[in-house]
């Protein structure tokens, strides 16, 4: 390949691909969020001989739509019709592409400019070849699905025939190259079914659990059942007299000290017979420090913690306790909420190789591909340039698959038998015994409201779980959560509590918890106030303007917050009056997470108990553009039934002596159909703001507004998840 020098924050590769295709790599810089330097990010663009272009999806696709929206961003500026695009998944290679991870709803915000730039960048050296082809000046070319086209004389030529001299053209720089107007738009803002589709609905091979290179061996896993407990001793003379069982081999997922396991792999020709050979191992574990902790020691632990007050500040303004002694009215409420597990639907696997040679590959169904590597290196002690990651479709990851751990055990047993591949296949119960768990947490809400219903002091303790006066991943709460820093006076404090519970992040971290806290707590201060919760929102946000962010973070839009409340109120017929039908209910939520702006009305039904989502309407702002209008719906209609599973079907995640009790769907249920709302109403604000991810801020609105909805209906306030009427 060729490099073509231009400036040190863009650059654009081109080569010939063996003589048959035109690749275009397009190496664009942008600042990572909390990084001062920049990180690299490409994109491949391959022209073929019958003018077809395969363009390469970068970042793991779990469902979200990208391995089709980033291809339709650089389809659109490259000027090639949909119908002469193929798309193909990279694998992991961040000296090539960047970072490449699915997580935090941010494969659009940092791709929405990169991705255009590289196709308008391709198109621009099209343009170039084509000028210096026809002796015409570019500014006199026009291009259209895949040709470029001189109206003054007629002629007519295909990318492809252009692409052996495009090879040849100096490279734009991608900073300043000129971009598309909305407004001429042919594939950005219209609705394109997933690439995938099709192959999904005929059951083709697409996911981790369907590799299958040749020659593979298959592993079954025996873990530590007590979460951090480690291994001690095991005989498997028993297991080695198995049929087909090959090996046995103690292993560790990084979460214990260097040098320590905390599980065991038994290797044969066929996961069913390594599976039935587990019985037989025996096994001594290490676990006398971890089994104390328990689900009822939590919930006696946080009791205690709320009654002696904060033991750290998480945000503080003017003089909350003060202002409280002097409101017209008091309102205090305790909410909480449970451990979650992620439930996927493809359990954890993956498959590797270690060759001979000492290197390692990987055909892995991975969120983060790029943190894996580094983990499995420090865990293996290799080098991370040694191994090549294969990027499978993810049947499920709603943040799981962030960690590295299914990983690293499937490098442990690799190592232990090089040479022929092997995969690493947890059942349920293994999945749902060894998650990383969204954590529990409990809050005591106190609100001060004056004579005219305005909120003069607010209070939260939070109890979350933490080690070192930090709370543990996952399990932290923004310093500026709505409304906090608009309040003069406010006091949010935390107090820790510790855990052998691996956690982490489940889709919307964070918000999918804090958003019913305090959404339900402002519709308990609204009815105080004598206002229904979408005016006492309006009223607290005030005037429009942009409070600061925490560091890492965006600012908070007051005005596109009101907007979008405004919206959802109008589309809804929202009156703010309580159901005049017994057992019927209509509720309120509104949540700013992940860059996205979203409110939602829930109307549902409540009979002897049961409870019933009979529809949601949902305003989103998400920016300027919504790239792919039919994913786009997908994806909030998911998170809508994520949030409503969230809020009534899935069962917490209970711990006795130190390990976890829940073992299958029987002890932590997912939503049905028949769960579901026959309709989900979805509505745009759209805004002169760059557009942002779609896989996580719909969730947390839908939950509040179920709560208070059930409140509404019922007259009874439900301040802990999973809400039941039972």
């Amino acid at each position: 390949m060729s490099t073509i020098a231009v400036n040190r924050r863009s650059f654009l590769v081109a080569s010939l691909a063996g003589g048959a295709a035109l690749t275009f790599e397009a190496k664009l810089a942008f600042a990572a969020p909390g990084k001062a330097e920049p990180q690299m990010l490409g994109a491949f663009i391959s022209i073929m001989p019958d003018n077809s272009v395969t363009i390469l999806a970068k970042n793991p696709e779990i469902g979200q739509g990208v391995k089709t929206m980033l291809p339709m961003l650089i389809a659109e500026e490259l000027d090639v019709a949909w119908s002469q695009v193929k798309i193909a998944q990279a694998d992991d290679n961040y000296e090539k592409y960047g970072p490449q991870f699915a997580g935090g709803s941010m494969t659009t915000p940092l791709n929405w400019l990169p991705a255009r730039q590289a196709g308008a960048g391709a198109r621009a050296m099209l343009v170039a070849a084509a000028a210096q082809q026809w002796g015409v000046p570019a500014a006199s070319l026009t291009t259209a699905d895949g040709m470029v086209k001189h109206a003054a004389s007629g002629r007519t030529i295909t990318y492809a025939a252009l692409a052996p001299i495009a090879a040849k053209v100096a490279a734009p720089d991608l900073e300043k190259v000129a971009l598309k107007s909305p407004k001429n738009f042919k594939i950005v803002g219209k609705s394109k079914k997933g690439v995938d589709t099709a192959a999904i609905v005929k059951g083709d091979p697409l996911f981790g659990i369907d590799a299958q290179p040749a020659g593979m061996l298959y592993a079954a896993l025996v873990k530590c059942p007590v979460l951090s407990g480690m291994l001690k001793s095991f005989d498997d003379s028993a297991v080695r007299k198995e049929k087909g069982v090959l090996a046995v081999v103690p292993i560790t997922d990084g979460e214990v000290p260097a040098g320590k396991n905390n599980a065991v792999a038994i290797v044969g020709d066929s996961w069913w017979r390594v599976q039935k050979a587990r019985s037989k191992l025996v096994v001594q574990w290490d676990t006398a420090a971890q089994e104390g902790f328990s689900t009822e020691g939590y919930a006696k632990q946080a009791k205690a913690l709320l009654a002696a007050g904060p033991t750290s500040d998480l945000f503080k303004a003017g003089n909350a306790d003060a202002a409280l002694a002097k409101a017209a009215k008091v309102i205090t409420a305790d909410y909480d909420y449970p451990f979650l597990a992620h439930a996927t639907l493809e359990p954890q696997n993956c498959t590797a190789l270690w060759h001979n040679d000492g290197k390692l590959e990987f055909w892995a169904p991975t969120q983060d591909p790029g943190t894996a590597r580094g983990d499995i290196a420090k865990v293996l002690g290799i080098d991370p340039a040694s191994m090549t990651i294969h990027m499978t479709r993810i049947g499920g990851g709603f943040g799981r698959r962030l960690m590295s751990d299914f990983m690293i055990l499937t490098a442990c047993v690799a190592k232990a038998v090089p040479g022929r591949p092997v995969k690493l296949l947890f059942d349920r119960a293994d999945d749902m015994k060894n998650d990383y768990y969204r954590p529990a947490g409990w809050h005591r809400m106190t609100a001060g409201i004056d004579d005219k219903g305005a909120i003069v002091a607010l209070k939260d303790h939070f109890v979350t779980f933490g080690a070192g006066g930090k709370p543990l991943r996952a399990a932290e709460m923004r310093a500026t959560e709505f409304p906090g820093p608009i309040i003069q006076d406010t006091h949010f404090g935390q107090s820790f509590i510790p855990t052998n519970l691996m956690t982490g992040w489940l889709r919307a971290p964070t918000a999918n918890a804090v958003s019913f806290v305090f959404q339900g707590f402002l519709d308990e201060v609204a009815e105080a106030a004598g206002l229904d919760l979408p005016e006492l929102m309006r009223r607290t946000l005030g005037a429009q303007r942009q409070l600061p962010p925490e560091p890492d973070d965006t600012p908070f839009d007051t005005g596109r917050a009101r907007g979008v409340i405004d919206a959802v109120c109008k589309f809804a017929s929202w009156t703010g009056k309580t159901s005049a039908t017994p057992g019927k209910g209509r509720g309120f939520g509104f949540y700013f997470s992940h860059r996205g702006y979203f409110a939602e009305v829930v109307d549902l039904t409540v009979t002897d108990g049961a409870i019933k989502i009979d529809k949601v309407w949902v305003a989103g702002d998400i920016g300027s553009q919504i790239i792919n209008p039919i994913g786009a719906e997908h994806q909030m209609q998911g998170a809508v039934i994520d949030g409503i599973a969230q809020a009534l079907v899935w069962q917490p995640i209970e711990q006795k002596a130190g390990a976890v009790t829940n073992e299958n769907f029987g002890d932590f249920p997912l939503i049905r159909i028949d769960m579901t709302p026959a309709d989900v109403a979805i509505t745009w604000v759209v805004t002169d703001n760059p557009p942002t991810g779609l896989g996580e801020p719909t969730l947390p609105p839908v939950i509040p507004a179920i709560g208070n909805a059930i409140k509404d209906a019922t007259g009874k306030r439900l301040r802990s998840l999973p809400m039941s009427l039972a």
